[in-house]
């Protein structure tokens, strides 16, 4: 039964907030071209590196029907990471990107959708269908996330939402009932503000929403398959896993709510890692201490090829350092 004289949009976004849902918002289905776009150059100049998956499924990304047939609404939602026991590590540690030294973002993201879909269904009068779609499925989760009012994407090509910044993972909830809530335009609050851009040490950032993954840290050390070559060995630094240098710059990143308590899970023991615990790992340590993290993705082989460039870096002075704020030496003048 629908509550009595009360938008569903109203309601749905007071049991978001109950659940630990940072920010929602919904977008009626509409054409997303500057997404697709953005994609399709990036493919056309080779910039995704050997992310194959992005070659595939540009129709559906374009067409969420595909995923769901007759959907009418995108919510989107976005769960707020952030733990205030984070710390940088110590001298002589791996870093591991804060996002996963918690709770694998998949299952948390996907269980607060569901909880989030019975509710709708207890206030809809007739039947509702729907589909979750947390990361792995081909939605345009930053481009509908900015049509639902979330947030905004950032010069680093991450969502910076109002309500917890860049640290935040997103997920959608496709349905097939109009719920209508005008999202408003929001602001684009980076300026003149390059501060991602000259605090990457890799010159990923090419240009203002402009990302060459081949130089990215998180795409070395999460996405690529094979060995590095010498000079990718260089650029991951002491990144272990993932990379925060252009989120930890940004304005939009200081002085936001943490994440609820008990949403995620830290595990201080990765804060202080060192490539040595990884070399010396057997496949049940690594299961044993990875085992619930996105970590463990990658399996315990590309988590060793990581640990043995940043053990190299350590020793040498030869990985890639982060220019210091202000340094003329900005991606864009380095490409």
């Amino acid at each position: 039964m629908r509550l009595p004289d009360e938008n569903p949009a109203i309601a749905i976004r007071r049991e978001a907030q109950r659940i630990g849902i940072a920010s929602i918002g919904f977008s009626p289905l509409q054409p997303q071209e500057k997404a697709i776009a953005r994609i399709s150059g990036m493919i056309e100049e080779k910039r995704h590196g050997e992310m194959r998956y992005l070659e595939t499924g540009i129709s559906e990304r374009a067409d969420p029907s595909q995923l769901l047939p007759g959907v009418k609404t995108i919510i989107s939602a976005a769960l707020c990471y952030n733990r205030p026991e984070y710390h940088a590590p110590a001298p002589g540690t791996a870093r591991i990107s804060r996002y996963a030294v918690i709770d694998d973002y998949h299952r948390v993201v996907r269980s607060k959708l569901e909880e989030l879909l019975s509710f709708i269904r207890t206030i809809c009068d007739q039947p509702v269908q729907a589909v979750i779609a947390v990361d792995s499925s081909p939605v345009l989760e930053k481009a509908w996330a900015e049509s639902a009012g979330i947030g905004k994407t950032g010069k680093n090509t991450l969502l910076n939402t109002t309500a917890s910044g860049s640290y935040v993972f997103l997920g959608e909830l496709l349905i097939d009932r109009e719920i209508h809530d005008p999202a408003q335009e929001l602001p684009n609050r980076c300026g003149a503000c390059r501060n991602c851009i000259e605090s990457c040490p890799t010159g990923a950032l090419l240009e203002p929403g402009k990302l060459d993954a081949r130089r990215c840290i998180s795409y070395l050390t999460i996405e690529l398959k094979r060995e590095f070559t010498p000079e990718e060995s260089r650029m991951v630094g002491t990144w272990l896993f993932g990379c925060d240098l252009c989120q930890e710059s940004c304005p939009g990143n200081r002085s936001r709510k943490p994440a609820p308590e008990g949403l995620f899970t830290l595990k201080k023991e990765l804060l202080d890692i060192t490539p040595e615990d990884i070399l010396n790992l057997t496949g049940s340590g690594f299961r044993k201490l990875f085992l619930g993290t996105p970590i463990y993705r990658i399996g315990l082989k590309r988590l060793k090829r990581n640990a043995r460039a940043v053990l190299d870096n350590l020793s040498s002075s030869s990985s890639v350092q982060a220019p210091q704020k202000g340094n003329s030496s900005s991606a864009n003048d380095e490409q």
